[in-house]
């Protein structure tokens, strides 16, 4: 048996392939709370919606592996005894180096991020491939990354350059590669401020037509999109009313992430929506409670909120109802 399936993860790479032949994109969320991890499977539970959830290595260095693996596994075993079959994935994001992987895959996750983006194509292949025989071995499906996104990600400090995937450069990297699935650059931006242009008052545009001529050149290869937030603007006035200090925020309007959802698009990230929210409520209650000292007041309030932010991800992406799918235990597919 695979580690992932003693936990009751699911297979990521059967996910995306469901979702590739249904058209919807799979809410990959990123979680590290009890809170927000409550949210997600209440949120599955009452959609019946496939769900990924993740973490970046920064978290679970910060946390220790087995307990994120095991409030995952917690989860999961909840959203069953309620009934729920919807399949859950455990998936690495942002993974920076073969290592990182490795520690993953041996500690029970079902998918692993490989983001050599910031290396020269070559080696980002190389970088690439290593994860994927080690993954493969287990069975395993590996996310790599082509072109970069500009902005500021949740577990670096660093500002990234923008550069858009190149079509041809995407039909290389897979096919050398072996990668099961690729993060693409089309327009999306990480941080707060989506608007390439640094304007707050203009939406980021994605660009379809990009999207169209990668999904041409790989045939069959599930799309990620990152950095998708929406960004309400009432959590970061939220913030800023009890001594935060955010600038303006641009994120992704949904009727873009309606229209992403119904291409190859298979997995669409949000990490932001469920971190703005945390934020700006445990501010709000210790602000309006300087008496307080057990955490238990706003760590409830998140729950409710985050819920229904992620049930509305999951009606836009259209996997709402999306629960049921054949599983199968097959190798993940690549172009070779």
């Amino acid at each position: 048996m695979n580690l992932y399936r003693k936990y009751g993860f699911a297979n990521t790479g059967d996910m995306l392939r469901d979702a590739y032949e249904r058209h919807y994109a799979i809410p990959s969320c990123n979680y590290i709370t009890m809170e927000q991890i409550n949210a997600i499977g209440d949120a599955v539970i009452a959609n019946n919606s496939p769900v990924i959830i993740m973490l970046a290595p920064k978290h679970y260095h910060q946390f220790e592996i087995q307990l994120v693996v095991r409030m995952a596994q917690a989860m999961v075993e909840r959203v069953r005894e309620a009934g729920c079959e919807s399949p859950i994935a455990l998936h690495l994001d942002h993974g920076m180096s073969f290592e990182d992987c490795k520690t993953a895959i041996d500690h029970g996750f079902s998918s692993v991020m490989i983001d050599g983006s910031r290396l020269p194509l070559e080696e980002n292949i190389r970088l690439t491939r290593n994860v994927v025989d080690y993954a493969h071995l287990y069975n395993v499906t590996v996310e790599g990354e082509i072109g970069s996104l500009s902005g500021t990600e949740g577990f670096s400090s660093e500002d990234s350059e923008h550069k858009y995937t190149d079509p041809a450069e995407a039909e290389q990297f897979v096919r050398e590669s072996h990668v099961d699935c690729i993060a693409i650059s089309v327009g999306t931006v990480h941080g707060l401020n989506k608007s390439q242009e640094g304007s707050t008052g203009t939406s980021p545009k994605i660009r379809f037509d990009l999207v169209e001529k990668i999904q041409q050149r790989i045939p069959q290869i599930p799309l990620v999109l990152h950095g998708c937030s929406s960004l309400p603007g009432k959590y970061i006035d939220m913030i800023n009313k009890y001594a935060g200090n955010l600038g303006p925020a641009v994120g992704i309007p949904d009727e873009s992430l309606i229209q992403a959802s119904r291409t190859a698009v298979c997995k669409i990230n949000i990490a932001s929506d469920g971190w703005l929210p945390s934020t700006a409520i445990t501010r709000k209650v210790l602000a309006e409670h300087p008496d307080l000292i057990d955490s238990c007041l706003y760590r409830k309030e998140i729950r409710k909120e985050l819920m229904p932010i992620y049930q509305h991800k999951m009606d836009i992406f259209q996997s709402t109802k999306k629960g049921g799918y054949k599983k199968t235990e097959s190798t993940p597919a690549s172009i070779v």
